[in-house]
């Protein structure tokens, strides 16, 4: 659940920094008295967020190895993502 001004990082979205992106797919929404749940979405709802910046995580490391045959392979990875705010519910 999130609240107008958290700041989130999610997976990459095609959107350049400072653009505003639209998230129609709303999933449910409360308001501390009413709790509504959509089957599968809400229809008329929709959460807007601003782009702050695109980024890449921490390298992950990965270490593959079989003993007593000399295998050995390590891989990393690095998440692209999107920090976003949200502005408006």
């Amino acid at each position: 659940m999130v609240k107008q001004g958290d700041k989130l990082q999610i997976e990459k979205l095609p959107v350049k920094e400072g653009k505003t992106i639209k998230f129609e797919k709303v999933l449910f929404t409360e308001d501390g008295k009413t709790f509504n749940l959509g089957k599968p979405y809400l229809t008329g709802k929709t959460v807007e967020a601003k782009a702050l910046k695109q980024g890449r995580g921490d390298k992950i490391r990965v270490f593959k190895y079989k003993a007593k045959s000399r295998y050995r392979k390590t891989l990393g990875h690095r998440q692209s993502y999107t920090e976003i705010e949200i502005t408006k519910i």
